[in-house]
């Protein structure tokens, strides 16, 4: 086993030169096994709840967009990217500041609230409820409308144990660095499993969640409707036949949401391919990655904090499995203007439920309305599985991603235009390395 590790290593330094052996490397594969962090059965368990088809009798919807995670999580497995998109919508108010939408359901007797997200599916009219129409859509008062891709999950159990600190040093070295031309926002959210306790947000297109477990909540109520320990309360309760919360605990203690957090925490990290990294071009493509800027933002490699350091608030704490180990995002995980953002703000109640009434201290201070043009730096790893990019799926070549990158990535952007025919053949075959 030792010997297989250090040939696979040896493997990706070769392909990947900014590797280095000072940390073990976060393991690697689509093969469906645990990181380390439970064994190979219990992951498969946890996987088979992720993959779980969700019923009416589980509580799915009254709105709702998937079944199951899985459905939004798939490609090339379990917890991968996605072709998938949400739809979500909101306008300005008079002080030119983002609002969010109300959006009518059943014949307008009801009004949605507090989200931006808009479900594309409902449960009823059905046989018991024929005259209940919970169906939303969007009115035209609500004008500022994008889709938003499902992101990968495969390694977040290593971007969970990055250090706030890291991220926020991080922050201010690129500043710095660029003489503030690119400047990432870290931004605190709340930990809804740690009430009064925040972190630095990483997960979700405009880092609103630190925590797995609370990015798993939130999407297990808003993504298909099933209210659980942390999210208890149903956007709407038309149609609603099932008790609150739907999502309790099973014999073992641990709650659907407790699975997946779990299953996402013990996924390995997103493989390179290492024929074609082993390739000429994208050797070559790789050097003109760094040199013309790329690098700056999706950074190659980041490390994990060390075991027993205790993060969310106090809520998780490092295991061994996690700690200590290099891997390669080729990310900041910060939020940055580049020329597309969706004009969204962070939804509070949408996000963060019950906790968005009594705020921990310092969430209340942060003006998420600055979020409104900023979006997470999307991981590279993985991406040549993705057949739609950029936070819409709009962008369907990497060549395209590339030219519509603004803002701050205005200069990596033109360098990359001032390339020659094969240098730019060379860059786009590292991206398809990884």
């Amino acid at each position: 086993m030792a010997m297989r590790v250090f040939l696979l290593f040896s493997a990706l330094a070769v392909a990947f030169p900014f590797m280095t052996p000072e940390r073990p490397e976060a393991p690697l594969g689509f093969d469906n096994k645990s990181n380390g962090l439970v064994d190979d059965p219990t992951h498969q368990a946890d996987q088979e709840k992720f993959d779980e088809i969700e019923a009416l009798s589980d509580g799915l919807g009254p709105i709702y967009n998937a079944q199951s995670c899985r459905e939004c999580h798939q490609n090339p497995t379990s917890g991968a990217s996605s072709q998938i998109t949400e739809l979500r919508v909101g306008h300005l108010g008079p002080d030119g500041r983002f609002r969010n939408p109300d959006i009518p359901i059943n014949h307008g007797t009801e009004i949605i609230k507090g989200r931006t997200l808009v479900n594309d599916r409902a449960i009823c009219p059905n046989a018991a409820f024929p005259d209940t129409d919970v169906q939303e859509r969007v009115p035209t008062t609500e004008t500022i409308r994008t889709n938003r891709i499902a992101l990968n999950l495969l390694g977040d159990g290593f971007v969970e144990a990055i250090p706030d600190e890291a991220l926020i040093d991080l922050a201010r070295s690129e500043c710095k660095s660029t003489h503030g031309r690119i400047c990432g926002v870290a931004i605190r959210v709340p930990i809804i499993e740690a009430p009064g306790q925040s972190a630095v947000g990483r997960f979700g297109w405009k880092d609103e969640h630190a925590s797995l477990l609370s990015f798993s909540g939130d999407a297990y109520l808003n993504e298909m409707g099933i209210t659980n320990p942390l999210f208890p309360d149903e956007v709407t309760n038309l149609c609603n036949t099932v008790s609150e919360p739907n999502d309790t605990p099973g014999p073992d203690g641990l709650s659907d949401i407790d699975h997946f957090a779990r299953f996402i925490r013990a996924s390995k990290a997103p493989p390179p391919d290492l024929t074609v990294a082993n390739t000429p071009p994208a050797k070559r493509g790789s050097e003109l990655f760094d040199k013309i800027g790329c690098a700056t933002c999706h950074i190659p490699t980041m490390t994990t904090a060390p075991a027993g350091t205790k993060v969310n608030g106090g809520a998780f704490t490092v295991p061994a499995a996690l700690a200590d180990k290099t891997f390669h995002p080729f990310s900041d995980f910060l939020l940055h203007n580049v020329g597309t953002g969706d004009g969204i703000v962070i939804a509070v109640v949408e996000h963060f439920g019950r906790m968005a009434r009594n705020m921990p201290h310092d969430v209340q201070t942060v003006d998420f309305e600055k979020s409104r043009n900023k979006l997470r730096t999307p991981p590279l790893w993985g991406v040549r599985f993705h057949s739609r990019l950029m936070h819409d799926g709009a962008s369907v070549t990497l060549v395209d991603a590339i030219h519509r990158h603004a803002g701050e990535a205005s200069l990596p952007a033109h360098r990359f235009r001032e390339l020659s025919r094969a240098d730019q053949d060379a860059l786009i075959a590292f991206l398809k390395s990884l």
